[in-house]
């Protein structure tokens, strides 16, 4: 009686250890697509920097020449 007790207990062990291990593989594979995810956010965000920071010397650089040419105007006159 008790042999068959724990034949039944070991089967049933069976199914739900399946279930954990499948859910465990699911979560893995969410958390490898946040990564993937969190890392393609970092790239852009690296690529803003880079392309406000390109402007904003563009424009320092413009701000000194139209100062620069405007002293030369005040010169002038």
């Amino acid at each position: 009686m008790f042999e068959g007790i724990i034949i039944v207990g070991i089967v049933m062990c069976v199914p739900i250890i399946a279930i954990i291990t499948d859910h465990q593989r699911r979560i893995v594979k969410i958390k490898g697509e946040f990564v993937r995810e969190e890392i393609e956010l970092e790239k852009l965000k690296q690529q803003n920097y880079i392309i406000e920071t390109e402007k904003m010397k563009i424009e320092l650089e413009q701000m000194k020449l139209d100062y620069t040419s405007g002293k030369n105007d005040i010169v002038k006159i």
